[in-house]
């Protein structure tokens, strides 16, 4: 009987890396995770996964729907499914419970895989250029350290550790690379490494975002690494926003949506679309009318000479920003005729002005829900806040900080080829 490749998910997240290594055939067994919004996102999409593999999705439905309450969903699957979500800030006082946690869930069978990386900020090239310390000292730098303690104590075959491109260039007080003691730390825990810095728009997804994605392997042996086959699907960026309801400013719900029709292959291909669930999530910020004045400059602008908008060329009376000799994109048309858009980050949390909708009539930025589709996250992919009470902030924040799904799944699938 076939038994699928277990694996540990660390710093989780919303879950865009372990969803696509689901998607792959692995089976997680636990996922660790600081923020309590995420933590429920994973918890809701685990209980998904059960229910889908029971042939009981129409309870999951249900509760889109509002007819059953997050508890009530959640005592639909049995118990060890939601528990598999630890929420805990990973160090060194919270180590043996967690450990505790996972042995349990574990039952004696050592996992195969561990995936997972550490929140990026430190190791960022903005968050270091925009820290007077320039994050030297910030104690996010040296949580690779218990990634090692993880190794240590479950010895997988394999392991995916992801991070931005920042993190080749960082440097600790002493002047030393971040990157070189990272791996030395892990060679001396057994495990020899290998990486590529890989780009999303490679891969399918309609996104340029690049990043690091260093792949150790136990027993010091090389040439493992498991390059994803690349995928260019040959399609602009319009096929995220081309089926979804019109809205304007502060229109939309959280709640399911009826979808246009699409006649494309790419949402289905990239694994978005599902025709059985609702889409939720498509719900549009309030803006005021000054901001909504530069998002049809800049929308007109790129329409008529594809051009970006410089801060500095807008009418005076729209320019209440300081700071004018830096950051001067920072209203910015996710274009539809382009392969791909610019990086989402979780700064979109904070406002839309990066990421105006390229359509110049709904004048607003991007919902959460195309904010997901960007990061190919599934449709159905229902993300949480901590309260239970939806909010845009939250869901916004742990979309921007995720790995893109359809890229976790190409390296998930070459790492099943090559295993």
């Amino acid at each position: 009987m076939y038994r699928k490749r277990r694996f540990l998910d660390l710093f989780a997240g919303a879950g865009g890396l372990s969803e696509g290594f689901t998607q792959a055939g692995f089976e997680p067994v636990a996922h660790v995770e600081s923020d309590p919004a995420a933590c429920y996102t994973l918890r809701t999409r685990r209980v998904y996964h059960w229910l889908q593999e029971n042939k009981q999705t129409e309870r999951y439905a249900e509760y889109l729907h509002a007819g059953i309450s997050r508890a009530e969903l959640y005592a639909s699957v049995p118990e060890q499914v939601v528990n598999a979500v630890i929420h805990a800030e990973i160090g060194a006082r919270t180590l043996p419970d967690i450990f505790r946690r996972i042995d349990n869930l574990l039952e004696d069978r050592r996992p195969d895989l561990i995936i997972g990386g550490p929140p990026c900020q430190a190791y960022s090239i903005v968050g270091r250029s925009r820290d007077r310390n320039r994050m030297q000292g910030d104690r996010r730098n040296y949580l690779y350290q218990y990634y090692a303690e993880f190794l240590g104590r479950y010895r997988p075959l394999y392991f995916v550790f992801e991070n931005v491109t920042g993190l080749l260039s960082a440097r600790d007080e002493y002047g030393d690379l971040y990157f070189t003691a990272m791996r030395d730390l892990f060679r001396k825990c057994g495990y020899e490494t290998e990486y590529l810095t890989l780009s999303a728009g490679d891969y399918g997804v309609l996104q340029n975002r690049k990043r690091i994605i260093l792949v150790g392997r136990r027993d010091r042996v090389t040439g493992f690494y498991p390059k994803p086959d690349q995928w260019h699907p040959g399609v602009s960026v319009s096929e995220v926003f081309s089926d979804l309801p019109i809205l304007r400013s502060g229109e939309g719900t959280v709640s399911p949506c009826r979808t246009g029709a699409y006649h494309g292959s790419w949402q289905y291909e990239a694994g978005i679309r599902n025709k059985a669930l609702p889409v939720t999530w498509h719900q549009a910020r309030p803006h005021t009318e000054q901001d909504l004045e530069i998002y049809r400059i800049a929308v007109d602008l790129w329409n008529r000479e594809q051009t970006r908008l410089n801060y500095n060329a807008l009418p005076d009376h729209l320019k209440t920003h300081r700071q004018r000799s830096a950051f001067l994109d920072r209203f910015k048309v996710v274009a539809a005729d382009l392969p791909f858009s610019h990086t989402v980050v979780a700064h979109i949390a904070k406002d839309g002005h990066y990421y105006i909708h390229p359509d110049i009539q709904q004048n607003r930025s991007i919902t959460p829900r195309e904010a997901a589709r960007l990061q190919t996250f599934p449709d159905d992919y229902y993300f949480e806040s901590n309260s239970g009470v939806p909010g845009r902030t939250p869901v916004f924040r742990q979309i921007g900080n995720a790995v893109p799904v359809l890229l976790a799944r190409k390296i998930a699938e070459k790492l099943q080829e090559v295993w």
